[in-house]
């Protein structure tokens, strides 16, 4: 039988762009192989592999970026991914609407979040969350890294959200498996890739070591921890703060609590990465600036973004006969001025960060790609135009706002070396 051909290189040539290097724009070429679905090292493919250009891009002076990467995200286009379905098809068709609006938005990758929730839940819904890998294909819009698992296992006092009647505690590891699935935390088709949990809730500081040695990020979350507690978390291999300043125990000079990791410096490596919501909603902007002065290269962008996001404005039916009026990235109930949650999409946390905190561009766009990949590990897969990288890409045009001052406005989205979404063409995926 013949040998099985191989499928021709498709080299994409970008020029005329800047590109995101480091903390600064520098004006580089980036070459891609669309048929692979990487980045190519520009030198050699020309001078050592002798290749040239099938398609040159001419970006015109516009920004090249990766995609972005959301780490918790509850829902978008109208589908939460905490309630299940009639059936695992219906779920997935509902995840398959996610994945293409998430990538008009420049979301190429992200941690479907679920809340806390019931075990029937988690067992029904965490299968069909698990890292989609090499079958991903373009067209499918962003994919899922694995599952982030908010909860149960928080305080009741930090709740936030979340229901406390389905809150609980874990003794050992046979609660984790007996809550989540055995097959969600262990093998090779595990789903989940991040827990939140307060540490100081049970005996789950002795159930650290054994969440991140299965190569799950643990995140401090919830929590009304100590700073004591939130320092031995970290010893035991937490990692990650989710959503920094909300849903635990507030800064106190005398006890600066979880916030207080931030300021560690005998040991940098023990600094654990943590999310910001930049929404205008859930921090004040101050607020974000003085953790960003703290631990700049661990802030991650993130938008805790609910179900209604990636939606038109407009009043939306929500839970017990309430409405939802959605203004923007803000939702409110419905004949009051009650918050009941945020929309942002990741590129408006981006343009907020970059406003409020002082940081560069590259800087801005880190935080939202770079950052998370060294969280989940994908340093040069993800969030990078490294060659090798994967070829998930932002195209951005950097204007001027009549309101709001300089704002990244997305005008293209590549994913996996394909175009996927082009501002000029179409208002859905190409």
């Amino acid at each position: 039988m013949p040998g099985k051909t191989e499928p021709e290189s498709h080299v994409i040539k970008f020029t005329n762009c800047r590109i995101v290097k480091g903390d600064e724009l520098v004006e580089q070429d980036v070459w891609i192989d669309s048929t692979s679905g990487k980045i190519l090292r520009a030198q050699e493919a020309f001078y050592g592999l002798h290749l040239s250009p099938d398609e040159v891009i001419d970006l015109g002076g516009r920004i090249l970026a990766p995609g972005l990467i959301d780490c918790q995200l509850n829902g978008a286009q109208g589908f939460d991914f905490s309630v299940a379905q009639a059936s695992k098809e219906e779920y997935d068709e509902g995840l398959q609407i996610v994945n293409k609006g998430l990538a008009r938005t420049g979301v190429t990758s992200y941690l479907p979040t679920v809340v806390s929730s019931t075990a029937e839940v988690y067992h029904k819904v965490l299968p069909s969350l698990a890292a989609t890998g090499s079958k991903h294909r373009s067209e499918d819009g962003a994919e899922s890294l694995g599952a982030h698992v908010e909860g149960p296992f928080l305080s009741p006092g930090r709740n936030g959200v979340h229901k406390t009647e389905v809150l609980r505690s874990a003794s050992n590891e046979e609660d984790l498996v007996a809550c989540y699935g055995r097959d969600n935390l262990y093998g090779h088709s595990k789903s989940i890739r991040l827990i939140t949990a307060a540490p100081e809730v049970g005996n789950m500081l002795s159930n650290i070591p054994h969440i991140v040695s299965n190569d799950i990020i643990y995140s401090i979350g919830h929590s009304d921890a100590t700073y004591e507690q939130a320092v031995t978390a970290t010893n035991q291999g937490a990692t990650m703060i989710t959503h920094l300043f909300n849903a635990m125990r507030p800064f106190y000079h005398r006890n600066p609590g979880i916030f207080g990791l931030l300021g560690q410096q005998s040991d940098h490596s023990r600094r654990p990465f943590y999310g910001i919501i930049a929404d205008g909603i859930h921090l004040h902007p101050t607020s974000i600036r003085i953790a960003y002065n703290a631990h700049p290269d661990g802030l991650v962008l993130v938008t805790d973004a609910m179900k209604l996001c990636g939606l038109p404005d407009g009043i939306y039916d929500w839970t017990n006969g309430e409405r939802i009026i959605k203004t923007g990235a803000r939702l409110t109930l419905e004949g009051s001025d009650k918050i009941a949650g945020s929309s942002a999409t990741l590129i408006e946390c981006v343009n907020n960060f970059r406003r409020w905190s002082g940081a560069s561009t590259a800087q801005a766009l880190n935080a939202a790609s770079l950052i998370p990949a060294k969280l989940l590990g994908l340093q040069g897969v993800k969030g990078s135009l490294e060659s090798g990288a994967d070829a998930d890409l932002i195209v951005l045009s950097d204007e001027e706002d009549p309101y709001s001052g300089r704002t990244l406005v997305l005008n293209q989205v590549w994913k996996r070396g394909g175009k996927i979404w082009d501002l000029g063409k179409d208002t859905g995926l190409v």
